[in-house]
């Protein structure tokens, strides 16, 4: 008896002990999650399958200032301690300052070709005409190309420094159909970003766009703001030019307007919101100064940089003031952009343009 006890028990312990084995062989090698929050920069384990993390940086803000005084001149001797840049009335630090002078440029030319300027297209054609002459400089890598929008936007002659080939593409053009003038401006940044570089070591140009055109847009698929929007993502100052005569007075000498339409305000707003300019002249002589001094203006600017103070990543507008602390000067240049998750912050209207 005492013999057959003693079996039975060995029996069980080894029986037993073949079940922990067992038992630990089947556990997972799998460490435990960890309890509480990851510590920063430590990835999760991959069977986990964790989302990726996001890298979140808010990039630097650019502008190009122009800055005049009283009497319309170019102020080109200020430096980077003349300047203030408050983003939503907060103070801000400049991080990069410089004078963008001899810059290549890239310019888009638009050309309004709708019914709607059937009388004036060959003022368009002319203006353009004097623009490029007055501006693009052989010696210095200038290129344009020219688009003209009626039901929609085409190119017609794509980036070049050949005046000649750019003017006979110009005369070239006749009037009709409806007016697609936000699509154009959209469409027109777009290449604009994509711009042939300079043949030189340095990569850096100056994005011009310039609006021939009365305002009115009866075609396009892209809003105001769509457009707004893309020009300064293409960091481009857009200049237009009027071919509206309503409402011009030019018993002063220099056209004036007294009171503006909608197509006014909308040529006003590329302008402002870019930092660029609007001109209202009754016949072609009335710009040719105008030519020269927007020249000028885009070798005379300043480059001005910072990195925002406001880390927050959630889409809402940001309004940009730029100011001078000398007396009697003006500073312009864009109003603004909607912070993003992007490298870089994309600029645009504020809401309601």
């Amino acid at each position: 008896m005492k013999v057959q006890r003693v079996l039975v028990l060995v029996i069980g312990l080894v029986l037993l002990a073949g079940r922990t084995s067992f038992a630990q062989q089947q556990k997972p090698t799998t460490p435990p999650a960890p309890q509480g929050p990851v510590p920063s920069g430590v990835a999760p384990a991959p069977q986990q399958k964790a989302p990726p993390t996001i890298q979140v940086t808010t990039g630097l803000v650019h502008l190009v200032a122009t800055v005049t005084d009283r009497h319309h001149d170019l102020v080109t001797d200020l430096d980077e301690n003349d300047f203030k840049v408050a983003e939503d009335g907060v103070p801000q630090q400049i991080k990069f300052f410089g004078r963008e002078t001899d810059l290549p440029l890239r310019i888009a030319l638009l050309l309004d070709t709708s019914n709607s300027i059937r009388e004036r297209l060959e003022f368009e054609q002319d203006a353009a005409i004097d623009f490029l002459y007055s501006v693009i400089r052989h010696n210095q890598d200038d290129r344009a190309f020219l688009m003209t929008f009626d039901n929609e936007p085409e190119v017609i002659q794509d980036y070049t420094g050949d005046l000649d080939l750019l003017s006979k593409a110009i005369r070239a053009q006749r009037a009709g159909g409806g007016t697609a003038l936000n699509d154009a401006i959209v469409l027109a940044s777009q290449k604009l970003l994509n711009s042939p570089p300079p043949t030189g070591k340095d990569t850096d140009v100056r994005r011009v766009m310039v609006l021939i055109s009365d305002g009115d847009d009866n075609l396009s698929d892209h809003a105001l703001s769509d457009a707004v929007e893309a020009a300064i993502r293409a960091e481009a100052s857009i200049y237009c030019i009027s071919t509206s005569t309503e409402w011009l007075s030019v018993d002063t000498g220099t056209p004036r307007k007294y009171h503006l339409e909608a197509g006014d305000k909308v040529l006003e707003e590329f302008a402002d919101q870019s930092g660029g300019r609007v001109f209202f002249p009754y016949k072609v002589e009335d710009l040719a100064q105008s030519f020269l001094d927007i020249g000028d203006e885009l070798r005379s600017q300043y480059f001005i940089a910072y990195a925002p103070s406001n880390p927050a990543t959630n889409g809402k507008y940001r309004v940009i003031d730029v100011t001078t602390d000398r007396k009697g000067l003006t500073v312009r240049t864009r109003k603004g952009y909607y912070s993003t998750t992007a490298a870089a912050p994309v600029f645009a209207p504020p809401p309601g343009s």
